[in-house]
């Protein structure tokens, strides 16, 4: 580790990168980053909901092959929830909500897909959960549907 061999304070990166941060009024960008977030998560689950919906049949099959209970119906759930659930993480309108139903999506899909395999194969479900999580906590911020309503985020 460098701060180890400089004592000198000055030469210590950890020293360097702190002073810098500090400088920096990231703060001020909460509310971007979380926009940023709600585009992310949000176009992700609209395009796998929508990829859902117009192959519903193959997306059932699959689910009756894992062994989930009431798969035909249980398809169209996930179907709709990643869907309209994206579209509302995406736009911020009432996404609390949408997002702890994201997360249960993804814990789903983690047991049943890829518990026991490589971490490769899970490592963007992993991602998705912890983000859908993150924004469940931290609401949808300025730059959103609810902000702009003047609603609470729910």
């Amino acid at each position: 580790m460098v701060s180890v061999l400089y004592n000198d304070e000055s030469h210590n990166i950890n020293y360097i990168i702190y002073s810098i941060m500090k400088q920096l009024p990231l703060e001020k960008y909460h509310d971007l980053a979380l926009l940023l977030l709600r585009i992310g998560v949000g176009v992700v689950f609209i395009v796998a909901g929508w990829g859902k919906l117009t192959g519903i049949e193959g997306v059932q099959g699959f689910f009756g092959d894992l062994g989930i209970p009431l798969a035909g119906m249980m398809a169209w759930v996930v179907a709709i929830v990643e869907f309209v659930g994206g579209l509302m993480v995406l736009t911020g309108l009432y996404a609390k909500i949408p997002n702890l139903l994201l997360a249960v999506i993804m814990v789903v899909a983690l047991f049943t897909t890829k518990l026991g395999g490589e971490f490769s194969a899970a490592r963007v479900d992993i991602l998705l959960l912890l983000m859908t999580l993150a924004l469940a906590i931290l609401g949808s911020g300025k730059y959103s549907l609810n902000s702009m309503l003047g609603k609470e985020d729910v």
